[in-house]
């Protein structure tokens, strides 16, 4: 109520400045900011001016306030105003500009350009319009405007974020929930402070933070029976194509194709899900559909075109991520959620599509999240082959100290000593799948615990580890840590499980089958709740057998998990959870 309250009388004071000086304008259905500001030949910027709250969003027949006293043509590009002249030029701040570009373009001092425009002394807003005298004018390039509350794509892996008034650095690493040194990277100004209509530049795969949550909820505790959901799953069996094999038997068919044996083994965890539900009393219509996949193509369109999807409530599936896509995009006008199973790449976003696997780069930040909440010293040792991950702590990770190993790969000999502080934890990130550099790291490190508090870190599987000349005991003794999407559950309920997959498929369940389950249960646990999926992710997170579902909202549309374990080799030989 406060900042309505503040916006209402900044609005009476700016009316009563401009007198009769503006038009008053009814927003038809589709209109934007921008779309307004090119009709009145005017700037978006000075339409939030008069209309604060706009910045927000506007809605069908809201009426604006419309600047009439504006001598500039916003629908004119920046090149066409430019004059060689001394005569004033009217200049409109696009996305990308600097105080020094425009001075530039100008032949001007950015001192001049603040004398003639005192306004913009402390920032430069994002569509304020300059009053600019020069002597020459270099010809620029037209740039389009855009509609300020919005973020707009730029490229496949980066958004534009526009500045609200209020926000600082620190609501925006919450909002985006990453470390301050990631914006800043990305976005150098930020060191100057963070100024309303900044734009700023922020990861497509990043998410709004979510509420702090108590813990992970068990959702079996709060189930309503009462109204029949319907679950969907796309699953690969591709019959078909096993029935018109007439050289591969069945039996032979399932000892080579682990495709369709990954399937099968997701297929049955999912019923052993499905008993569960029936255990428990969901009311679930469960639909189990063969979606006949290859790396680009599914017969799942087909079926959703020759079938009644009105009374769907969510679908799992298919495989793959490209076709995952295609029946989010097909489903996306009714609303239906559909959820990736197993795929850990970052496509296309769509709004209705979860992404229950963790992504790649989710995983990594999970771990950085971890360290950085119990204060560590970050050291990494990245071997030259490793450049994917060398890019990700320059790009993302700028406070890790990237020491220790040369040119040919070859580590230095306590070099990293001199990186360790006290009263500190000192993770130590190794990157290097050579047997010499692993030893040599870890007896360095090894030798440093008599003064240092030290934790061994990796940022993904290595197999070297499990050789025989790396021992067990050094990776236990500096408790190695890493991120996992899945971890050994050792409960009562969890041994049930086992114990009664076991006696149904005559073996206990491997990793998909696990996943079939996990993936399937949630989701009918979720449906069950009286709310629709959505809601039910944006409310709560869960833990089931072997996997976290903790979804939250792209930037770009959907969602994607964040439920990462942190684990930890122990010195009683055991793999425990550290968060």
């Amino acid at each position: 109520m406060l900042k309505r309250f503040i916006y209402i009388f900044v609005f009476l004071i700016s009316a009563s400045n401009f007198g009769q000086n503006y038009t008053k304008h009814s927003v038809a259905k589709g209109e934007t900011i921008s779309s307004i500001a090119q009709k009145y030949r005017v700037t978006p910027y000075e339409i939030y001016k008069l209309n604060p709250d706009s910045q927000n969003g506007i809605k069908e027949n809201s009426v604006l306030l419309i600047p009439s006293n504006i001598t500039h043509s916003a629908s004119t590009s920046n090149s066409q105003r430019l004059t060689t002249s001394n005569k004033i030029t009217n200049y409109v701040v696009v996305s990308g500009d600097t105080k020094y570009n425009i001075a530039k373009k100008f032949s001007i001092s950015v001192e001049e350009l603040e004398n003639q425009n005192p306004e913009i002394k402390e920032n430069l807003p994002l569509g304020f319009s300059l009053k600019i005298k020069s002597g020459t004018a270099l010809s620029v390039p037209p740039k389009v405007i855009s509609d300020i509350p919005k973020p707009q794509v730029k490229s496949s892996n980066l958004l534009e974020y526009t500045v609200k008034q209020g926000e600082t650095l620190y609501s925006l690493t919450h909002l985006f929930n990453v470390p301050e040194a990631t914006l800043i990277n990305l976005n150098p100004d930020l060191k100057d402070g963070v100024k309303e209509g900044m734009v700023l530049k922020v990861s497509s795969n990043l998410s709004f933070a979510k509420e702090t949550k108590n813990g992970f909820k068990d959702l079996s505790k709060s189930i309503s029976s009462q109204q029949k959901k319907q679950l969907v799953l796309f699953l690969p069996f591709n019959v078909s194509k096993i029935q018109n094999d007439s050289v591969t038997s069945v039996s032979e068919r399932l000892k080579k194709d682990k495709f369709l044996n990954m399937t099968l083994d997701f297929y049955s965890g999912a019923l052993m899900a499905i008993d569960s539900a029936k255990v428990i009393g969901l009311n679930m219509e469960v639909k189990i559909y063969d979606s006949e996949e290859t790396k680009s193509t599914t017969s799942a369109l087909s079926i959703i075109s020759g079938s009644d999807f009105a009374n769907t409530d969510a679908v799992i599936g298919p495989f793959y991520q490209v076709n995952v896509e295609k029946v989010a995009a097909v489903l996306e006008n009714q609303n239906i959620p559909v959820i990736s199973p197993l795929s850990k790449d970052e496509g296309k976003s769509f709004k209705n599509l979860y992404q229950s696997m963790p992504q790649n780069e989710a995983i990594k930040n999970a771990l950085f999240d971890y360290m950085h909440s119990k204060n560590g010293n970050i050291i990494a040792i990245v071997d030259p082959k490793k450049m994917a991950i060398k890019q990700y702590l320059q790009d993302f990770q700028k406070d890790v100290k990237l020491v220790g190993v040369n040119d040919k790969g070859g580590f230095v000999a306590d070099s990293i000593k001199k990186y360790f502080v006290k009263n500190r934890i000192n993770y130590v990130i190794l990157a290097s799948e050579k047997t010499g550099v692993i030893i040599s790291v870890t007896t360095s490190m090894q030798s440093a615990m008599k003064e240092y508090q030290v934790q061994l870190v990796i940022l993904e599987p290595n197999e070297t580890l499990d050789f025989e000349e790396i021992a067990l005991s050094r990776l236990t003794k500096l408790k190695m840590a890493f991120p996992s999407v899945s971890k050994e559950n050792e409960t009562e309920e969890a041994q049930q499980f086992a114990v009664a997959y076991k006696k149904k498929n005559r073996i206990f369940p491997n990793q998909y089958a696990i996943r079939g389950f996990d993936l399937t249960f949630d989701t009918m646990l979720r449906l069950s709740k009286g709310q629709t999926f959505e809601d039910s992710v944006n409310a709560n997170a869960s833990v089931q057998i072997e996997s976290k579902f903790d979804y939250v909202k792209k930037l770009s549309g959907g969602y994607i998990n964040n439920g990462v374990f942190i684990l930890y080799y122990d010195e009683d030989l055991t793999i425990k959870q550290a968060q």
